[in-house]
């Protein structure tokens, strides 16, 4: 239809070349929806009568409805829209659809649509997730287990101390997809194909119309720019990361080497030919899926970085890698959340490695220094306690005096004092005097769970007004539509 500057048609092979219509139906009903205000705005700038309104907003009222054909011919969702608009409402009105429109601000208007859809979706599939992190910390707030660094073991802890961690990560993911819906929810609609148009449109008004919080107003930006993709995806492939993170944590954990915790049976899969094996395949395909999806990001920047300004070909091939890269973080959020509830932790294990492991150590440190002793000093003395420990195969617990004399050589340290606080200094002792601000100290954890049950709650009501929004736009933009059609 669009080809008439040229003498002949696509052959069958240079179609499916070019076409993106397969990728095109994710934004098959935005393109429906930006059609309706485009047409109702015309209608109100009377650059097109009512009749003409109200036989193109019929057809696209019944192409709601309809499944569209990927062996039409066309090249994209754009052409066979309106194509079939013309052939249901006639080329005298459905003809008139496309005036002072590109699809160059089409599929930008189509694509933010969808993003912005997305993000809502994604938004709230964290907050349940964050949620779901917050209630299950809430349970195991006694839990014990060892903290890491280096992938040894560094302080003693508490389980729901590493829950929270993973729902503050979590929470940036969310502000930064917050954030990024300001910049997405803009309207490119009336650019044009690059310079505007000399037609009296109003671009307000559909933007308006279609929910938006204001426009792209730069005509070249608005139609060639796909920055906000890259924000979009970028801000993805940081979520994703981050979910790949707890995913290799419980695979490590639900090992037979660690005994933490063990999944619930549908998130994990059998070997085809030991029957014993548990395999956590779900978590595995997270990491696998995360790095699709840095992938994706990754050739959106290479697509988008050799382009002159101005809409090219080559940013159709984006596409098909935002709606994957949707699909795939909101699938994970899905499973997490379903996941983490039906989580088994194995208390004993976790305290078990947790008191044979002299993570005590540094708590023995720090007592003696408030009696007065430098910490340098204080670390050595600990040290040495450790390397006693080892040689001897016994925690520090069970030192005797004479060996507790050996790590104050040196020093005016009295070794009565370093046996009586060895001999007072417990892992739950640890976790009782740990009273910094955000520590695992059993107080702290309370704080902490009531502070990130109220985020959450403040979260979901920023999402909601967002999203109602948005909805109420779209309600009073098919209000009028219906007034006109009736």
């Amino acid at each position: 239809m669009y080809r008439s500057r040229l003498g002949n048609d696509l052959s069958d092979v240079t179609l499916d070349y070019v076409s993106s219509i397969n990728d095109d139906s994710e934004i098959a009903l935005y393109d429906i929806l930006g059609s309706k205000a485009h047409t109702l705005m015309l209608y109100q700038k009377n650059i097109i009568t009512k009749n003409d309104a109200k036989k193109i907003l019929s057809a696209l009222e019944n192409l709601k409805k309809e499944k569209f054909d990927s062996s039409s011919g066309a090249e994209d969702i754009h052409e066979l829209i309106e194509s079939l608009i013309i052939k249901k409402a006639g080329m005298a009105s459905g003809g008139k659809m496309h005036t002072a429109r590109s699809r160059n601000d089409q599929v930008a208007l189509d694509i933010r649509m969808k993003i912005r859809d997305d993000i809502n979706i994604i938004c709230n599939c964290l907050l349940d997730s964050i949620e779901a992190l917050v209630s299950v910390a809430k349970n195991h707030q006694k839990t014990i287990m060892p903290l890491y660094t280096h992938l040894q073991q560094a302080q003693a802890g508490l389980f729901s101390h590493y829950l929270l961690a993973h729902a503050d990560v979590l929470s940036r993911d969310f502000q930064r997809l917050y954030g990024t819906f300001e910049r997405v929810n803009q309207s490119p609609l009336g650019a044009g194909p690059i310079g505007g148009t000399s037609i009296p449109i109003d671009r307000h008004s559909t933007a308006k119309m279609l929910g938006f919080d204001d426009l792209v107003e730069n005509s070249i930006d608005a139609t060639s720019t796909r920055d906000f993709v890259a924000e979009y995806v970028a801000m993805i492939s940081i979520l994703m990361t981050n979910l790949s993170r707890i995913s290799e944590d419980f695979i490590l954990w639900s090992t037979s080497e660690f005994s933490f915790i063990e999944l619930a049976d549908e998130f994990t899969s059998p070997s085809s030919v030991m029957p014993q094996k548990k395999n956590p395949d779900v978590l595995e395909l997270t990491r696998g899926k995360t790095a699709e999806v840095i992938g994706n990001l990754t050739a959106i920047l290479t697509t988008i970085k050799g382009l002159a300004s101005g809409y090219g070909r080559d940013l159709q091939q984006i596409k098909s890698s935002i709606w994957a890269t949707s699909k795939i973080s909101i699938s994970t959020l899905l499973i997490l959340k379903s996941m983490l509830l039906t989580l088994k932790v194995n208390e004993k294990q976790m305290k078990k490695v947790t008191e044979s492991s002299n993570l005590i150590a540094l708590d023995i440190a720090e007592k003696l220094v408030q009696e007065g002793i430098p910490f340098r000093v204080t670390h050595k003395i600990s040290g040495i306690l450790v390397q006693l420990s080892h040689n001897s195969k016994k925690p520090i617990s069970k030192l005797t005096l004479s060996e507790i004399k050996k790590s104050v050589i040196g020093t005016k340290v009295d070794p009565k004092i370093v046996s009586k606080i060895i001999s007072s200094t417990t892992v739950v002792s640890s976790l009782k005097n740990r009273t910094s601000f955000g520590s695992s100290g059993y107080d702290e954890q309370k704080r902490m769970i009531s502070d990130r049950i109220q985020k959450i709650n403040n979260y979901r009501t920023a999402i909601t007004n967002r999203e109602n929004k948005i909805n109420s736009s779209i309600e009073n933009l098919e209000k009028q539509v219906k007034e006109i059609i009736q």
